[in-house]
């Protein structure tokens, strides 16, 4: 599975997210802090304080770790989780094949538009594969539309049919 970002990054089906990050990248405190921090956040007045008490660093100490995560692209993406539907969007799972020579400038199209999420390569004939979430359900055939004009690719629609939640847990 490939990731397409703009800051690309490759793997092979790694049976634990550590063995695609050096260690060098993570400390023992970073690592407790997105082990942690994927299985909720706390809803409080002051929510950053209560997660590093809980993992004995400061408020002000978690904070600058999670930026620094972010800022060195270790973490793409802190925050919460939306049902689009419920708050009246829309949600689809694309996808397109595209050929091997036109793959990463096609990814990096489609990675333009801020509807798009979780972007990844696939050894299939629909070779790519992404998220839209649109403010609105008639947004997603907009999109759609928007990114076939500007790849010149078709993108196939696949809306769920029905919702399982799954938790899922990368542990670092």
């Amino acid at each position: 599975m490939r990731y397409c970002s703009v800051a690309s990054a490759s793997s092979s089906a790694a049976q634990n997210i550590s063995d695609l990050l050096p260690d060098l990248l993570l400390d023992a405190i970073d690592r407790a802090i997105i082990n942690q921090l994927q299985k909720g956040f706390p809803i409080c007045e002051r929510p950053y304080q209560e997660a590093a008490q809980s993992l004995g660093i400061s408020e002000t100490e978690l904070i600058q770790r999670l930026q620094a995560m972010l800022d060195d692209k270790r973490l793409s993406r802190f925050g919460p989780l939306y049902h689009a539907e419920r708050m009246g969007g829309g949600l689809s799972l694309c996808a397109m094949a595209v050929p091997a020579e036109d793959f990463d400038e096609v990814a990096v199209q489609v990675n333009r538009f801020p509807e798009v999420a979780h972007n990844y390569a696939r050894d299939h004939d629909l070779n790519m594969w992404f998220v839209l979430a649109t403010e609105t359900p008639q947004r997603i055939d907009e999109v759609l539309k928007e990114i076939q004009a500007r790849t010149g690719y078709p993108v196939y629609n696949m809306p769920k049919k029905q919702e399982f939640f799954v938790g899922l847990h990368f542990e670092v």
